[in-house]
C-alpha cells in the first residue's frame, strides 16, 4: 500500500479533520512523506481542509 493510500485511509477513518502531525503519530510514517501525500491528494481533490492546517477525506 502506498503512503498516499495509507494517509487517505487514516483520514477516512477519523471522525475529525487531522493535521499532518496527527497523521504522523497515528501512522508512524515520516512527516516528509505525509506532506508529499497531502500535496498529491489535494491535486486529486481527494482531501479538503474544513479548518486551517487540518484535512479530511472529501468522500468518506
Amino acid at each position: 500500500m502506498s503512503v498516499k493510500d495509507q494517509v487517505l485511509d487514516i483520514l477516512k477513518a477519523s471522525a475529525n479533520p487531522l493535521s499532518a502531525g496527527e497523521v504522523e503519530k497515528l501512522s508512524g510514517l515520516e512527516r516528509k512523506a505525509i506532506d508529499k501525500a497531502f500535496t498529491e491528494l489535494k491535486k486529486e481533490n481527494a482531501i479538503v481542509s474544513p479548518v486551517r492546517c487540518k484535512w479530511e477525506a472529501a468522500v468518506k
